[in-house]
Parts: structure tokens; sequence; C-alpha cells
């Protein structure tokens, strides 16, 4: 008899909560209206049950030995029929409206001192809301929650205020998710006309602020899971005119814009740096940097306004930077300018080298712990990536010496700038004339080096999980789960160890049922059970991975040969964005179902499910949801299959 392995249940987060709630809410309402509105009302506890979808909402609650003084009237406005709750002094407390005249409630509306606050709207008629307004003195936020899970998922309208209390919400809760919703897309850069330069430069921030995001929120202690926002402060928004940098449209930016937060007795800021207005939504361009004790960390470069350090002076001088970092910012923005330009092989080498020297002055010049520590961790960044592009062939040896000249005692800087080094070497060593197996080779013992030096922090995770990932290709399970094991264990509820016990569920998973939930890519639920009785391919991929795309054309073949057993496709797309997979599946048009979920291969929870950590990857099941193959290669496909089939015979 076959043991039946399943995914471990959900857990209850707070978005969880929201949908649970949000359909519940849905189907009381729509109780209230079904039969019309010559039917007997609800009662003023019935109608005072309902709650907003969203829990931040400030409305207007009342005390239990009120309620039955509220009084439930018809709704008189023309084109809606439903009801209204208004409170013994005669003000608006709810609206429970039917629009459309389907007999279902699509608008619940809350009220404030008589002032309506919020909506839960149903646009599409189908019983659950998709759309959350806030409305009068609680702001302008219009969020669309596509999936209808009860969390917003694209943010419609919000201003550059609600921008910066939702990044103080994001780092408070270290939610990934709530950050990436408020950063700028691709289409979005595109739609403002900007030059080439300047669209490429947006992209490239977004893209590391959604990558880096969740390790910000997990090293910085100042913004607490308490911290309250309390105000927006920044110098009134500007125009770039057309004209500029090859731009074809007027652009309205804030810069150097800064977010106030309290928590408990304390206070203190952060630098939410660049806002861009895009219709009637304001979108973050970068990672925010936290300040301590008060003190704003200035950025270390702007977007538009920092020819000659304009903008960049006057942030930092309201900050109480000293000129001395003023000075040596100044002198970043210009290499940074130039950088942007046309250069020379050899002018690119000084350039990136004058670059680390000014930042290594202002390692130095710090007045703060956390503002030493946001140089030093630029200054990794910086080498590293100029190393691996050959703009600065030099920088991997500035590397090697960063953590012992520049991290003191903090063995996380350490880490983080140790584990950068060997991440970048191992990049660098792989010439094309590179015996690759002695490359291999270094790398792994340098990777168990670290882990041994570093063993309790979030590098070693990932150090460990390349260590498993190497075994597995050479086809080493036993000890591959050994390093899994190890990780799912030492880092439990971060994004690591949930990817390494998915891991672990997976390379056990031979011969076992395995079931996966999600959510498609349009929005509608999907359970990997509902498809017992058919073989089942699941292929992970991404638009970065042009063998994914190779193995569509086969996979695509497949399904069509195989037609008659019922073959099924289920595509696990792992892009940063829902908009990367559907420019891609609207060109590609394959017909099968595909699943996506934010966070992309490092941290959703489709890739962390199975413990994905390279693409492609492919699981086969056969028509009793077993596993027969938990990681195939689509040239070995055709013959699995046949092999599946006969046994089935």
């Amino acid at each position: 008899m076959s043991t039946r392995i399943t995914l471990p249940p959900p857990r209850v987060t707070n978005a969880r909560l929201s949908a649970l709630l949000a359909r519940g809410i849905t189907l009381l309402a729509a109780l209230l209206i079904t039969a019309g509105v010559s039917a007997a009302p609800p009662s003023p506890a019935g109608a005072l049950a309902l709650r907003p979808v969203q829990s931040d909402v400030q409305y207007e609650r009342v005390p239990p030995e009120s309620v039955e003084n509220c009084e439930v009237v018809d709704v008189s406005k023309t084109g809606w029929s439903g009801w209204e709750v208004v409170a013994p002094d005669g003000a608006m407390l709810r609206r429970f409206v039917d629009t459309n005249d389907d007999k279902k409630v699509d608008l619940w509306c809350y009220f404030n001192y008589g002032v309506e606050v919020y909506r839960d709207v149903d646009a599409d008629f189908n019983g659950k809301a998709d759309q959350y307004r806030w409305l009068g003195t609680e702001g302008i936020r219009w969020g669309l929650d596509e999936d209808e899970d009860g969390g917003v998922d694209v943010w419609k309208q919000i201003s550059a205020e609600e921008v910066s209390a939702e990044v103080v919400a994001a780092l408070a809760r270290g939610d990934v998710a709530r950050f990436a919703r408020l950063l700028i897309s691709e289409s979005e850069i595109r739609s403002l006309g900007l030059g080439r330069e300047k669209e490429e430069q947006l992209s490239a921030k977004a893209a590391r602020a959604a990558q880096d995001f969740a390790g910000l929120a997990e090293r910085q202690k100042t913004v607490g899971e308490n911290a309250k926002w309390v105000q927006f402060a920044a110098s009134p928004p500007g125009v770039v005119p057309s004209g500029t940098e090859g731009s074809t449209k007027d652009v309205i930016v804030y810069e150097n814009a800064v977010a106030m937060f309290e928590q408990g007795d304390q206070s203190g800021q952060l630098m939410v740096g660049t806002l861009v207005r895009v219709g009637d939504a304001w979108r973050l361009v970068e990672l925010p940097s936290v300040g301590e004790e008060g003190v704003a960390i200035a950025q270390t470069s702007g977007n538009f306004f920092t020819p000659g350090g304009t903008a960049i002076d006057a942030g930092m001088a309201s900050a109480g930077i000293a000129p001395e970092t003023q000075q040596l910012v100044n002198r970043l923005e210009e290499i940074d300018q130039s950088l942007t330009s046309e250069q020379g092989a050899a002018e690119l080498e000084k350039l990136n080298a004058r670059r680390a020297d000014i930042i290594e002055q202002l390692i130095e010049n710090s007045a703060t712990r956390t503002e030493r520590e946001t140089w030093v961790r630029q200054l990794v960044d910086m080498l590293s990536m100029a190393a691996q592009t050959g703009a600065y062939p030099d920088g991997i040896k500035r590397l090697r010496t960063v953590a012992r000249k520049f991290a003191g005692n903090d063995e996380s800087l350490k880490a983080y700038a140790d584990f950068q080094a060997i991440s970048t070497e191992y990049v660098v060593r792989q010439t094309p004339d590179a015996d690759f197996a002695k490359v291999q080779e270094w790398y792994l013992d340098a990777l168990t080096g670290f882990v041994e030096r570093y063993p309790r922090t979030s590098e070693a995770a990932q150090a460990w999980l390349q260590l498993a990932l190497s075994k597995e290709f050479e086809d080493k399970e036993r000890e591959a789960l050994a390093y899994y094991r190890k990780v799912a264990d030492s880092f439990p509820d971060t994004d690591a160890g949930e990817k390494a016990a998915g891991a672990v569920r997976r390379l056990g998973s031979l011969g076992r049922r395995v079931d996966l939930q999600g959510t498609t890519i349009d929005g509608k639920p999907f359970q990997l059970s509902d498809l017992r009785g058919k073989p089942v391919i699941l292929h992970y991929w991404a638009t970065w991975c042009e063998p994914c795309k190779q193995d569509m054309k086969l996979l695509r073949r497949l399904q069509a040969s195989y037609q008659r057993q019922g073959l099924q496709l289920v595509g696990v797309n792992v892009d940063a964005t829902r908009e990367l997979a559907m420019g891609h599946l609207d060109e590609a048009k394959l017909p099968w179902v595909q699943l996506f979920e934010p966070g992309g291969l490092e941290s959703s929870g489709l890739a962390k499910a199975f413990g994905v950590q390279t693409l492609p990857t492919m699981m086969l099941l056969d028509a009793e949801g077993k596993v027969v193959r938990h990681n195939v290669r689509a040239a070995e496909l055709d013959g699995e299959i046949e092999t599946m089939l006969q046994r089935g015979q």
C-alpha cells in the first residue's frame, strides 16, 4: 500500500484570513439582499456584523448597547437596491447594495462620522470582492484583487504618501509581496516615454529592489513589527520635461522622499527615495534606506535631479549630513553620470576604481552603524557587479578584502561580503578556456569553508542550498538530503528553510502521491490532485530561461502525441512579475494551465513547495498522482512516459 504525501496545509496568514473573511462577507451580504428590497430588511445587528475585507480601515464601530437603536432603511439611490444602516443621530454607518439588479450585493460601503471611507467592490458581479477602495478621510488607495483571494495584487491608484506608509508596513512585517506591488513595472517604465538609458537605469534599480528587499527586511532592526507610519516628508514634486535625455513626455517625480514612523515612544525615518507618478498611482523605483536615531540615510545616487549634486545636497543638508560626506557623494554622482555614457574598457576600469575609492572613504566617514553597513554593502555589490561584467577586473581582489577591512566584528556583514566574494569569483573563473570541473571543485571547497566560518548566518543557508544542489547534479541524493535537512532544521520560517523543506519533500517523493495548490496566472484556484486519473508533467519555467522555452516546444508535441492517454501539462512560472510571464504566454499561446505566485524562484510558495532552485525543473506523475521522476530532463520524457504507460496497462 502506498504512502500518501501531501504538502502541509497553508499557514493562516493575515492575507488568508482576509480571503476567508471576504468570502464570509460576500455570502452574508448576498443573503441579505437575495430576496430583493421588498423583503424584510436585516436587523441592525446582522448588518453591522459585516466587516471590511481589508483590516486597516478606520470606520465607525457601534457599541453593543447602541446597536438596536440603529435603523436599517432601504437605499433610495436611483439604480441601486439594498439597505443602509443609520445611527440614532442620523449619521450614515453602512451601505450594502446591488448596483446591477442581479439581486446580489456587489458594493459594501463603510462610513466614519457620516463620511464614506471604504468600499469592497465586486466589479465582475460573481459574488466575490475584487476591488478595495479607501475614500474620504482614509486616503485614495484603490487596490485590485486579480485572484479574488482577499489581498491587493495591483495598486490602480495610490498617493505618494500612501506608498511611503506601505513601505513602512512592508518592512515592519517583512512582507515581500506588499513591497513588490509598490515597485514600478517594466511596462510602466516604458509608458513614461523616457530615453533608453534612463529606462534601463530604472529597470535595473526596480529589479534589484525586488530581489534585495527580503534581505533588507531580515537584517534591519530599526523598523520593528509595531512601527506605525506618521507622515511623508519631501520637497515639492518636480517635472522632468519632455526632451530630457531623449524623453518624449513630461514625468512628475519626487526625489529623496522620506517616511516618518513611530514605535512605542521612539521615532524614526527611512529614505524612500525616488517616486514616479504613473497615471493615478505613484511608484517606487528603488530599495529604501533605513536610518537610526531619527537620522535619514542619504541616497547614494539620484535618478532625475542630480546634475551638480543639487538634489542630493538639499536632501542631505536637511538630514544633518556632514559637509565632507556631501562632497564625497557629489563626487560619486559625477562618476555615476560618466558611467552612464559610452566609455572604453580602460576608462570604465578607472571610473570603477575611483568609485570604489570614494565609497571606502564614505565608509570611514559614516556617522552611524547603519550608515556604515549600508556603504559597506554597496561597496560589495558594486565590486561584485563590476568584476562579473568585466568593467573592473581588479574588483575581485578588492572584494576579497572587504570583510577584513570594513566589517569589524559584525558577523552578518562579514558573511555577506565573503559570500559575495566567493559567488563573484565563481563567475569570474568560468572563462571560455577554464576547466569547469576544477572551477566547480574550487567553488564547493570555498562554500564548505564558508559554512564552517559562518554557520548561523542567512548566507550559510544559501551556501548549503548550493552544496545540496551540486550533490543533486551528481546524483548523490543522500548527501543532498543531508544538506537540505540541515537548512530546514537550522533556518525554519525563512525562505531558505522552506525551500529546503520542499526539496526534502521532492527528493523523497518517488512512488508517492504529492499535491500542489496554487492559483492560475488568470486568477483561478488550482489543485494538482484534481488531475488524478491522468498522467501529469509539472514544468517549472521563467522567461529568462531559454532552455525552458525550448522545452515548451517538445512539451507541446508530447501533449499532442499522448492526447488519447490524457497527458496533462502544468506550467509553473517563477518570474518576478506576472506581467513578464503573460508577455511570453500571449506570444507562445500554450494550451495548458499556468500557475503563478509572486516571489520568483527565490521565494514564491510554488518554488518552495518542491525546493526548486534551478531551471528548467520537471516532475513526472502517473495517473494515480504518484511521482515517477522528481527531476526529469526533456530528452528523457518520451521514454519515461512510454515506460510509465506500459506499467499501468
